[in-house]
């Protein structure tokens, strides 16, 4: 008889990379993964612990699948320290509470409860494609590392999922390499900081194809770029080093698109977040970088209402935004997150104050945003189509990732296939959106 397991997935593409990996090694287990809490033997809950809102959509999902099925695994972000704790103690019941990333752990504890149809081999390749995505066809995350080495005053992930620990090199390229065999034709690589990818094994050279290879940022680029597919670098620090990957996107060898956490402009406000690269030039950066590769497009998250930050500081951020004139930008209003160093910073912003410089930062990216977009209105560019709605297609330039970012309304192409990579011209836009016809 197959034993089955319910499954919530919650937070980043890097815990969605968590929930692949687990279902992958359910799936080699001979488990049969089901859609509802009747016909599961037990739930396993892959929890978010960034920020309070997080934190409540998974004790909500842990509460709900305890009250429709009562047999509960609890694994990632929420699984250590004190929130490990509280599920511990609003759930007394739950069958096994560990951290992110603990494959063999969450394994261990579905074998106890429900013995698997088949012995588990932990030799066997577990790493998609060959096991399960949760991502569609065409598109995949790789995960290169795990962790991070920095201390940012408002973020407890280090706490979460420990120091940087690098992924070999050989290991990485040989996964993309599968995915696109499968036919994967986007590669969006992910990390808590991609831009340190390697520096925990000092840069070690590894094997690829039987050629040597520096697990680094610039040569993962590089071998990437070989793959044929479209590569998508996000959670990028502004390090001098990126500089050297800029030629790649301007040859076409990987996508001219970089998410940089920039989260502020003010010197003060990212000294007392304690902000990896916070004293870099980086509006000058950006100038070199746009000139170097024109057709740059840049994404970034800033937090408004940071304890301490000024009038100044944020009209300082203001000024920046408009000479930095990014493509994409996510804004937060600076919320306490329990274990945080920044919980102890004085001066807090009132929540008032917060909301005002949120809208009025929002406003001034939307007509930012909305102005680059409608510079593209007459150019031809390519489209990855993801799917059809109604009459239309809905894909991506590469000015989009998936989830985050725009999309490309292709009109009346709702036969094209997900997966398709067409060219467009560009009609109409708006501050996140572009329609564009087939050619």
């Amino acid at each position: 008889m197959t034993q089955k397991v319910g499954f919530i997935s919650l937070g980043c593409p890097k815990a969605l990379v968590d929930s692949e990996r687990i279902l992958t090694q359910l799936k080699l287990d001979g488990y049969s993964v089901v859609p509802s809490y009747d016909d599961a033997d037990l739930v396993v809950v892959n929890t978010c612990g960034f920020i309070d809102s997080a934190k409540q959509e998974s004790l909500d999902a842990i509460s709900e699948a305890m009250s429709e099925n009562g047999k509960v695994i609890v694994t990632g972000c929420m699984g250590k320290g004190k929130d490990a704790e509280i599920i511990r103690e609003s759930f007394p019941n739950v069958l096994s509470v560990t951290g992110p990333a603990a494959y063999e752990e969450v394994m261990g504890a579905v074998h106890e409860y429900i013995p698997p149809v088949r012995d588990h081999n932990p030799h066997v390749d577990l790493v998609p494609p060959q096991g399960v995505k949760l991502t569609p066809r065409h598109y995949a995350y790789l995960k290169i590392s795990e962790g991070c080495n920095h201390r940012c005053s408002f973020c407890i992930i280090p706490d979460m999922r420990g120091d940087l620990v690098s992924r070999p090199i050989g290991d990485v390229l040989n996964e993309a390499e599968r995915l696109v065999n499968a036919g994967t034709r986007e590669l969006l690589v992910i990390s808590q900081d991609t831009s340190a990818y390697g520096v925990d094994l000092k840069y070690r050279t590894g094997f690829w194809q039987g050629r040597p290879v520096k697990t680094r940022m610039q040569e993962l680029c590089e071998a990437l770029g070989e793959m044929g597919v479209w590569v998508r670098l996000h959670y990028v620090y502004p390090y001098p080093h990126v500089d050297n990957v800029i030629p790649l996107m301007a040859e076409g060898k990987i996508l001219p698109y970089l998410d940089i956490p920039f989260q502020h402009a003010s010197p003060t406000v990212l000294k007392a977040m304690q902000r990896p690269a916070h004293q870099e030039k980086t509006l000058d950066r950006i100038h070199a970088w746009r000139k170097m590769c024109p057709d740059l497009t840049l994404r970034s998250t800033f937090i408004v209402g940071f304890p301490g930050e000024t009038d100044a500081d944020f009209e300082l951020l203001l000024d920046w935004l408009e000479d930095a004139q990014l493509d994409r930008v996510g804004c937060f209003q600076y919320s306490p997150v329990e274990g945080a160093a920044a919980n102890a910073l004085p001066n807090p912003v009132p929540e008032e104050v917060k909301q005002e410089r949120w809208e009025r930062f929002m406003a001034a990216q939307q007509r930012i945003s909305a102005a680059r977009l409608q510079a593209k209105i007459g150019k031809t560019i390519d489209v990855l189509i993801d799917r059809s709605e109604g009459v239309n297609a809905l894909g991506r330039s590469f000015a989009d990732a998936p989830e985050i970012d725009g999309v490309v309304i292709v009109e009346d192409s709702a036969h094209l296939p997900a997966g398709s990579l067409i060219k467009a011209r560009v009609t109409a836009a708006d501050e996140y959106d572009i329609w564009a016809e087939p050619l």
